[in-house]
């Protein structure tokens, strides 16, 4: 249990059996009545946001989360086979348990997986990966003086706006959380 005072950014909380993080709170203490904890919460599985107060001091179940960290090791079908670097169990997950960055998977990546209990509740790539350009079109030569960008398509399959410099062939870093394109490598 947590006490609705130790709200901070990034707590867990469990609330209508489900695990909510708190993303923003403000603790208010009215002229007049008893002070109270006013809450935004993030649900971890459907990304659902919801404003909540709560009494001050009033406890709430902690969510106990586990993360381990494992390694993209092949797909087979429509899953995705992990190994644990710790255990070297096998585990699979699906598209939907990964979410939108599966775009960005690449065998051999290590990801850091989030349960809480047995269900995966998030998957955590790296901030940036490295990976090769296999279709693009060319750059035009001194066409660059807006700064303007094209499409690229990845060895993932992700699609991707780069400068108009770049070439297929070439290897790119791409932050994972914004899709967007940081530079060469």
């Amino acid at each position: 249990m947590i006490s609705s005072n130790d709200f901070r950014p990034g707590v867990s909380i469990v609330l209508d059996g489900s695990v909510w993080r708190v993303v923003d709170f403000l603790h208010v203490k009215p002229g007049k009545g008893s002070a109270f904890v006013r809450t935004t919460l993030k649900n971890v599985q459907s990304g659902k946001v919801l404003e909540r107060t709560f009494r001050a001091g009033e406890t709430v179940p902690q969510a106990t989360l586990e993360k381990s960290t494992m390694q993209h090791t092949y797909k087979e079908g429509d899953e995705f086979v992990f190994m644990d670097m710790e255990t070297y169990e096998e585990g699979r997950l699906s598209a939907t348990q990964i979410g939108d960055r599966v775009k960005y998977l690449k065998e051999g990546m290590e990801v850091n997986v989030i349960r809480w209990g047995e269900q995966v509740l998030e998957v955590e790539l790296p901030n940036s990966v490295v990976l090769e350009i296999t279709q693009t079109d060319p750059g035009v030569k001194g066409d660059t003086a807006t700064g303007g960008t094209k499409p690229a398509i990845v060895e993932t399959g992700a699609t991707i706006m780069v400068p108009l410099f770049i070439s297929q062939g070439e290897r790119i870093r791409i932050d994972t959380r914004e899709d967007k394109y940081l530079g060469r490598e």
